[in-house]
């Protein structure tokens, strides 16, 4: 199963971003709705959130790497293509 972690805390405006950035590709291509995410609320299980090497959230991970992770830079369409690509990443294989 096509699998990854999104780390990310309830009150981040980029995390809302992201939210909505991976249910409009998964609208734009269904084969990304066969990806199982994992939404990890970073506070709520920080365990998980220090087991991995992050700053900024979102941040997404496969198998431990990170494919992604947001900087307060990024406005939507940025985020938006990074989620795009890290998707499409584990579609690839």
């Amino acid at each position: 199963m096509r699998e990854i972690e999104l780390f990310y805390l309830a009150d981040c405006p980029y995390c809302r971003l992201a939210r909505r950035a991976v249910e409009e590709l998964k609208e734009e291509n269904p084969a990304r709705a066969d990806i199982q995410i994992d939404w990890i609320e970073e506070s709520e299980r920080p365990e998980l959130a220090e087991a991995r090497d992050y700053y900024y959230v979102p941040a997404i991970f496969r198998n431990g790497e990170k494919l992604y992770e947001a900087r307060p830079t990024h406005d939507y369409d940025t985020i938006k293509a990074r989620i795009r690509e890290a998707l499409d990443l584990v579609l690839a294989g």
